[in-house]
């Protein structure tokens, strides 16, 4: 059964931007992160990814993505509104807008996934709205040894409606470069 992983990337004191609005000190090892042993088992494991319509169009060509991105797998885009023209294609990623729902994007990346793992690819409050609504299965938090000072949280508004509070379990935690990726199972 497929397992939806939430998670982004932040720095040591938490934020996953910065004053301006930038992240780019969190990926200072884009490349090397790019071409690590995490990164193929992350691609490996993942048989859909679920963002959020500002990290879609965070690509300055929305057609680089059947081209060159990190995931080659179905592309969950959860939006009000989808765009007017609809992306490229190849014959592993496609791209779906999903106008209906967190709970509907959720069921048609995991449908899509099969027994591989949906992976949740930025958008604060996508992973937020994931975990107030106990839609994720795990969490994972990859901690670059930067201080921002500044910014905003991951967790800062979180609202938990199912619970007064999200219990998570330890499951691992992984050395990929200079960032330490520490994961959660999610506890119901």
């Amino acid at each position: 059964m497929s397992r939806v992983i939430a998670g982004l990337t932040v720095s040591l004191d938490g934020y996953f931007e910065d004053a301006d609005g930038t992240f780019s000190a969190l990926y200072s090892d884009f490349e090397q992160l790019m071409d690590s042993a995490y990164m193929k088992a992350s691609q490996a494991e993942t048989g859909a990814v679920l963002m959020g319509r500002r990290t879609f169009d965070m690509a300055p060509d929305p057609d680089s993505y059947a081209v060159d991105y990190e995931y080659q797998v179905p592309l969950f885009v959860l939006t009000h509104r989808a765009p007017d023209r609809e992306p490229r294609r190849n014959d592993r990623l496609s791209v779906t807008f999903v106008t209906d729902g967190l709970e509907s994007a959720v069921a048609q990346a995991t449908a899509a996934a099969g027994d591989s793992a949906v992976t949740v690819v930025g958008g604060a409050d996508l992973n937020r709205q994931l975990l107030a609504s106990g839609l994720a299965d795990e969490l994972r938090i990859d901690v670059m040894p930067v201080l921002l000072g500044g910014g905003r949280r991951l967790f800062d508004g979180l609202s938990v409606d199912r619970a007064p509070g999200i219990r998570l379990e330890k499951i691992g935690v992984e050395e990929a470069g200079p960032r330490t990726s520490l994961s959660f199972r999610i506890l119901r």
